[in-house]
């Protein structure tokens, strides 16, 4: 199951909830007020990498 990240549009907080694919498009109830009036926001993803990635100029290891 992927996390969406929502904003409400009450109280103007972030917040980010693991549900299913199916659910994603649907409004959450945000968990600091609980407001019902949510939109999904587009997330950013951070990227992890390892100081000899892409030195090898091969492949995975």
């Amino acid at each position: 199951m992927p996390f969406y990240e929502y904003q409400c549009e009450k109280c103007g907080k972030k917040f980010e909830k693991l549900i299913s694919i199916s659910e994603g498009d649907k409004k959450q109830t945000c968990p600091n007020c609980g407001g019902k009036n949510t939109k999904k926001i587009l997330s950013v993803f951070a990227s992890k990498s390892s100081p000899s990635a892409g030195s090898s100029g091969g492949g995975f290891t």
